[in-house]
């Protein structure tokens, strides 16, 4: 009686996991020990799915350990890697389970560019071959009852599993074999065996009748459930694995029911109930005879049935000589209670007891964008901070440019250059003076024009492979059922055009800095001379040397000096801002783990706030003390300007001298800005090399899941049946049949049957009767009544005897076709032998003559035959073969 149902595995390709993950490693992780150990945790893991996936799998113990420990590793790894079609392509193939290659529904396989397919076919896997573990089980001992119940729990809570998140784990239809509504059964199936199991440990361990029965009921209810499962739904019987299992659970059904009143037909034998008690067996009786009768080629029965009848014939025998008791109907009994002791398996990872995660020290893609997100808050408020403080010095040599300080002091004697001028253009020839700014501002358009082309190439592969599939589309149409391009790529395409508007800004700006080196560019070529040449080009003019001594003289100097460390300790303050460190990981994946979820923005500005606190404090008082120095430094200097002699000279080479300082300033800053989009540029054509990467992969990955879909359309396609319709040429079309009936087929007979006299079928209409078939006597014919014939056409043979008449026959067939000048008579069948006469016994009949052309002598008589010919045997009319067969 123990047939148990097991479920075949799923079979899938093989996928290098090695190249696509080792490459985002390396592209996301900086060289060092974590990217080594990440590449050697993916090689791992390639080498877990071949152990898993890529060999048969033996029914033992060990085989479903390294799928569960595979499973648990892919849990572990997908909230770690950004496994999606737009951004981590790995495409999975598998094949239907119960799919034989044949027309039977559900599609032959199916490739994904998912994880969480992947996750589902694997945990089907692993129930298939749990199933399979627990149908070898020895169940003679507590050992095999045990774990046949374990394994049967664990497949029904892991088909469970994929019933309730097969549809969110995949963006389309799946194959059948792992449907909801096919994983449903198939769980509630493992929960029957489950519970069946039990029953039978509890028969073994010779538990109470009561307990027994309940126990089997229950599981009489859980196979009619699946029984009505496969019943029910349109698509399951489809597959031949549930047109084997129907009968199976339907004579599961009836067994339970059996051995629930087997059980329950002793409890009431007991309590004196002995009318119920052969109610009951007989009601057993009838379902094993059921199972008997129906389903004995897939479940034997032959001893319930003897221990049910032995029960009946005692009870029968006791009841019709002593109790006498009345038997009651089956419907009027009392219905008998179940006992659920079985339960599907929680899937909760890690299921495997020998799981460690290859990707521990790596964190999940959500704490990954959150630290993304966090060192881009970062980075704003320390460029917001920065910019302030550089801002304010730019402000500060502005205002001291436009009043000629500290130049004015320096050139009291006014015919030497002042020292502050001559060390600027000392800075200025030693960070490369023009050549470094023209060199500079030389090679931005070739890296901007990098930058275009790449993003341009990585662009143009999208537009190529969007191309190709809406043509496949539109050829296809619904049958091309994978994600469109344009929607899968919106995205990518987003991130373009981000990418393309960063570098028409940078053009932009470009330009910018361009224009400014334009208006400086001769003060920077005049700060670049030698020092003799630079104090020829000043306009000389009359010395103040009385203001030397002057005591506002001495107030400016000090206050220059004063805003001078002011500067200093700005430029202190800013690597201090620049140096700031905080690892966030920890917080994030803490609150992760609390929440299951990250607040990245209260979380990272809280912490922004504690970490630039106290510098964003320092910058506010540095500008503060900046604004009170350059208003005294303005004071000073009006006053100092109404002592000094001012005339034409002066003023020009005060001017001039502003010019030159303003020209400093401005060639460091055009110096700063060159360089910096020297590294923008560079440090962007790394980021669009990276997005450069991912739009070819995503492409090849479609190209490949193209190539596979292409692939399974044309097997389909030619397994389609094809009917065309065609129409019939008129010359080959049926004449009308003629006015007396139906032409009957002729047929070649090899084996002569005896006539059979027909059975009259009242419900059978008779064909109607036919006239006789002319009578052909051999005539003699002499030239003068041959009959004109028209010549035969070239190349026709004339040695042909006519067509004879057919003799009487009541065949049915399709007529053949007739010809004009030869009513009702045909040609022979294939086979036919012209000159066999004696094959059908059919008469001979003389050559006729061409016109002209004298005939050749009369047949011999019939009891003569030709000389130097064998001799034909004789026969009597009445035993000549019919020709046609007889009805």
């Amino acid at each position: 009686m123990a047939t148990f149902i097991s479920v075949p595995l799923k079979k899938s390709s093989e996928v290098d996991l090695v190249k696509p993950l080792s490459k985002y490693v390396t592209s996301t992780y900086s060289a060092g020990e974590d990217q080594a150990e990440y590449i050697r945790a993916v090689e791992e893991l390639n080498k877990l799915r071949r152990n898993a996936l890529g060999r048969p799998l033996d029914k033992h113990e060990s085989s479903l350990e390294s799928l569960l420990r595979y499973y648990d590793q892919l849990c572990a790894v997908e909230p770690k890697f950004p496994f999606s079609e737009n951004q981590l392509c790995l495409t999975f193939t598998w094949k239907d389970a119960f799919d034989k290659g044949s027309l039977f529904g559900g599609s032959v396989k199916l490739a994904l560019a998912s994880l969480g397919y992947e996750k589902t076919c694997v945990l089907f896997n692993a129930a298939a071959l749990a199933s399979q573990i627990a149908a070898e089980q020895n169940l003679d001992n507590d050992e095999g009852l045990k774990n046949a119940a374990k394994y049967y729990q664990l497949a029904s809570g892991a088909f469970a599993h994929i019933k309730d998140t097969v549809l969110s784990a995949l963006n389309r239809e799946p194959t059948m074999d792992i449907a909801p509504e096919t994983v449903g059964t198939l769980s509630i199936i493992m929960l029957a065996q489950a519970q069946e199991v039990f029953f039978l440990k509890a028969t073994t361990d010779r538990m109470k009748d009561a307990i027994i029965a309940k126990l089997s009921n229950q599981a009489a209810d859980f196979y009619g459930d699946a029984f009505k499962q496969c019943q029910y739904k349109d698509n399951l019987p489809k597959y031949f694995y549930f047109q084997e299992v129907l009968p199976v659970l339907a004579a599961k059904h009836c067994i339970m029911q059996a051995n629930a009143e087997l059980h329950q037909s002793v409890l009431a034998k007991h309590k004196k109930h002995f009318g119920e008690e052969i109610a009951r067996l007989q009601h057993a009786a009838e379902l094993v005879k059921t199972v008997a009768s129906r389903y004995d080629e897939y479940v034997s029965v032959k001893d319930l049935t003897e221990k049910i009848n032995r029960s009946l014939t005692a009870a029968r025998k006791d009841n019709d000589f002593i109790y006498h008791d009345r038997v009651p109907e089956v419907k009027d009994l009392e219905p008998i209670g179940k006992a659920t002791l079985v339960k599907a398996t929680t899937i909760t990872p890690p299921l495997s007891q020998k799981f460690a995660d290859l990707f521990e020290k790596m964190v999940p893609m959500a704490v990954q964008q959150s630290m993304s997100a966090y060192s881009q808050r970062k980075s704003e408020t320390v460029n917001r901070l920065v910019g302030t403080m550089r801002e304010a010095t730019n402000l500060c040599n502005g205002v001291l440019a436009s009043l000629n300080l500290p130049a004015a002091l320096e050139d009291l004697s006014g015919d030497s250059v002042p020292q502050s001028i001559a060390e600027k253009a000392r800075t200025v020839v030693q960070q490369g003076g023009l050549q470094s700014i023209e060199q500079l501002i030389k090679d931005l358009p070739e890296l901007l024009t990098r930058n275009r082309e790449i993003l341009d190439e990585a662009l143009k592969m999208l537009d190529d492979e969007e191309a190709t599939d809406s043509e496949l589309r539109a050829k296809f149409n619904q049958r091309w059922n994978r994600t469109p391009s344009g929607d899968l790529y919106k995205p990518l395409r987003s991130e373009g055009a981000n990418f393309r508007n960063i570098l028409d800004k940078a053009v932009q700006a470009d330009q910018v800095v361009k224009d400014r080196y334009n208006a400086h560019c001769d003060m920077i070529a005049l700060l670049c001379k030698p020092e003799s040449e630079l104090n020829a080009a000043l306009p000389s003019a009359n010395p103040a040397k009385t203001l030397q001594g002057s005591a506002v003289v001495g107030v400016l100097r000090s206050q220059l000096a004063h805003l001078d460390q002011v500067k200093r300790e700005r430029e202190a303050l800013e690597s201090d801002i620049k140096g700031v460190t905080f690892d966030m990981s920890t917080t994030f994946l803490t609150a992760l783990a609390k929440d299951g979820a990250i607040n990245e923005e209260q979380l990272s500005a809280g912490q922004l706030d504690k970490l630039y606190s106290e510098h964003n404090q320092r910058v506010q008082a540095s500008l503060r003390q900046q604004e009170e120095l350059l208003g005294q430094i303005q004071t000073s200097h009006q006053e100092f300007s109404s002592l000094k002699q001012s005339d034409t000279e002066a003023n020009q080479r005060e001017e001039v001298l502003k010019k030159l300082a303003s020209a400093h300033d401005s060639y460091m800053e055009i110096s700063s800005n060159l360089r910096e989009g020297t590294k923008f540029y560079n440090d962007l054509t790394e980021i669009l090399l990276k997005f450069q990467n991912k739009c070819c992969d995503i492409v090849f990955a479609r190209k490949t899941e193209r190539d596979e879909l292409l692939k399974e359309l044309q097997q389909s396609i030619a397994r389609e049946p094809s009917a065309p319709n065609f129409n019939v040429p008129s010359y080959q079309s049926q004449p009308p049949a003629p006015a007396g009936g139906p032409t009957p087929a002729p047929r070649t007979i090899f084996n002569q049957v005896p006539p059979q006299t027909p059975q009259q079928t009242p419900a059978k209409s008779q064909p109607p009767a036919r006239p006789p078939p002319p009578v052909l006597t051999p005539p003699v014919l002499t030239p003068q009544t041959a009959p004109t014939a028209t010549p035969p056409a070239a190349g026709t043979s004339t040695t042909n005897p006519p067509a004879a008449a057919p003799p009487p026959s009541t065949a049915q067939g399709p007529p053949y076709p007739t010809y004009q000048g030869y009513p009702q008579y045909f040609q022979m069948p294939m086979g036919y032998n012209p000159y066999a006469y004696g094959q059908y016994n059919m008469p001979y009949v003389p050559y006729q003559a061409a016109p002209g052309q004298a005939g050749y002598p009369a047949a011999p008589p019939a009891t003569q035959g030709y000389p130097g010919y064998p001799q034909q045997p004789s026969q009597q009319p009445s035993q000549q073969q019919n020709y046609y067969p007889q009805q």
